[in-house]
């Protein structure tokens, strides 16, 4: 059986299925910044450490890095999107028919 009807859809029916589109949107383009922060900072990081533990010869300096940058990552993330959470925004009525 099948999940569409062919009867009309109502505004408000259209309006509540939009903001629910736009709430997985929003979603997924938050998980998608957070996983590229976390590889940004274990990969600049890494690299720093790789370059600074070749110039003095201590190999450990590398993995050393690239925890480092992903310790600093999870710091920023949770600052930016730990706040976003906290503010509340002011909703919409949604009125109907009146």
């Amino acid at each position: 059986m099948s999940d569409h009807s062919h009867e009309p859809v109502t505004p408000a029916a259209r309006a509540q299925q939009e903001a629910a589109a736009q709430g997985r949107a929003q979603g997924l383009e938050t998980g998608w910044t957070v996983l590229s922060y976390l590889l940004a900072g274990m990969a600049a990081y890494g690299i720093i450490g790789w370059l600074i533990g070749r110039a003095v010869h201590v190999a450990l300096l590398f993995p050393l890095g690239m925890l480092v940058g992903l310790g600093i990552s999870i710091g920023y993330i949770i600052h930016r999107f730990g706040r976003q959470q906290a503010v509340e925004r002011p909703r919409k009525e949604i009125t109907g028919d009146r």
